[in-house]
């Protein structure tokens, strides 16, 4: 079904993700600078999470509609919806410094 393309994509992503970032890493690894490997870990890595939550939302909704709409169904989506969303929030702060709907700190010195 096309609920588990998507499902498989979100994880692909984040597994992916996680390669990818290591592979970032690495040079900095050589060369002894651990903070800026550990930063460009954490934010690569942490970016094809959200990306892969954003993914597996998209898996949930079809799934929801696909399968079969019950009550029971959309309740356990929006309680997926919320946590995931949350999830996504809490990674954009941790990442960014700052809510998704701030601006960013150079933005807010030119307004």
């Amino acid at each position: 079904m096309l609920y588990q393309v998507f499902e498989i994509s979100g994880l692909a992503c984040i597994v992916g993700g996680f390669i990818f970032a290591l592979v970032r890493a690495v040079p900095f690894v050589r060369e002894r600078r651990t903070t800026a490997a550990y930063h460009t870990l954490r934010v690569t890595f942490g970016r094809s999470v959200l990306l892969g939550l954003e993914i597996l939302v998209a898996a949930d909704l079809i799934r929801t509609i696909a399968v079969k709409l019950t009550l029971e169904n959309v309740g356990v989506l929006g309680a997926l919806i919320g946590i995931r969303t949350f999830l996504s929030w809490s990674l954009e702060v941790e990442i960014d410094g700052r809510w998704p709907w701030q601006r960013p700190e150079e933005e807010r010195s030119i307004a």
